[in-house]
C-alpha cells in the first residue's frame, strides 16, 4: 500500500500517505517472524503500576523541574556509548515533550518531510491510549524535521503531514555540548481530531527511543526494552505505562 495517498477531507491542514517507515525498515523488520512474537505481552499485563508520570504544569513547563525517564536499554547492536533521555509534562491545551541525546558523531541529513529522519540521528516518542490499538509515533532529527504516523502496525500506518508543522507543534532543536535536543508540543486539539474524547487523565502505553540507521555508529536504544531479535520499534505489546498528573 506504499505510495498510495488519500486526502482527510474536513481536516485540510493534512495530507495522509500511507507508508511503512521507522526505525529497523532496512533489517526487514516492518513484518516481524514468529521468533518476533515470543513472549510478547501486552503493556496492561506487563505491568499494573506507572512507569512515569506526567506531571501537570502551569504555562510554560519549568524542564529543570520535571522528572527525567532514561532511554537507555540498548537494543540488537553492540553498544557505542550513545544515551538519551526524555521529559514529558502537561496543561489543559497540551502535551510537553523534551528529549535529549548524548551522542558525539551527528548525523542530520534530512529536511523535508516524509524523508526517512531516523536514518539520521534520531529521538522517537510513541504512545497510545490504553485502551486503543492504534498508536501516534513521533520521529524527529537534529533539523527539527518531525516525521508523524498512527496505526494499528508497522505495516499499517498513515503519515500525517502538516505544512506549518515547525509553528503548530512549536518544534524547537538544538546542539548541545554533549549532543542534542528537541523541545515540541502536541495540541490536545490534534489528537482530539482522531479521539474526540481524548484528555490527558487515566494512563497512556509508551516507549521513547533514540536511533541513526545510518550513523558513524548504528544504533537503536529504548526506555522499555523491546524483546524481539530484530530492530522494530513499532511493537507497542513492550510500551511502558506513563500515568497523566
Amino acid at each position: 500500500m506504499s505510495g498510495i495517498k488519500r486526502a482527510l477531507y474536513g481536516f485540510l491542514p493534512f495530507v495522509l500517505t500511507l507508508l511503512t517507515i521507522g526505525c529497523g525498515k532496512q533489517n526487514g523488520s516492518a513484518a516481524p517472524d514468529a521468533a518476533d512474537n515470543q513472549g510478547a505481552v501486552s503493556g496492561a499485563e506487563k505491568q499494573e503500576e506507572a512507569l512515569y508520570t506526567i506531571i501537570k504544569s502551569d504555562g510554560e513547563p519549568d524542564w529543570n523541574q520535571i522528572p527525567i525517564f532514561p532511554i537507555d536499554q540498548v537494543l540488537w547492536e553492540p553498544d557505542t556509548g550513545i544515551r538519551a533521555e526524555g521529559q514529558l509534562c502537561h496543561d489543559t491545551d497540551n502535551l510537553y515533550v523534551h528529549l535529549r541525546a548524548q551522542e558525539k558523531d551527528i548525523r542530520a541529513e534530512n529536511t523535508e518531510p516524509m524523508s526517512p529522519v531516523y536514518e539520521d540521528s534520531c529521538l522517537e516518542f510513541f504512545f497510545q491510549r490504553e485502551q486503543d490499538r492504534n498508536y501516534f509515533n513521533f520521529e524527529i532529527n537534529p533539523n527539527g524535521c518531525m516525521n508523524i504516523q498512527i496505526g494499528p502496525e508497522k505495516s499499517d500506518r498513515i503519515s500525517l503531514v502538516r505544512a506549518d508543522a515547525a509553528d503548530y507543534f512549536d518544534i524547537r532543536a538544538d546542539y548541545t555540548e554533549d549532543g542534542w535536543e528537541v523541545l515540541y508540543r502536541i495540541p490536545l486539539k490534534f489528537l482530539q481530531t482522531f479521539y474526540q474524547d481524548f484528555d490527558f487523565s487515566g494512563d497512556l502505553m509508551a516507549n521513547a527511543y533514540k536511533c541513526g540507521n545510518k550513523t558513524v555508529h548504528k544504533h537503536y536504544i529504548a526506555w522499555q526494552p523491546v524483546l524481539t531479535e530484530k530492530p522494530n520499534f513499532h511493537r507497542p505489546e513492550y510500551f511502558g505505562r506513563m500515568h497523566f498528573e
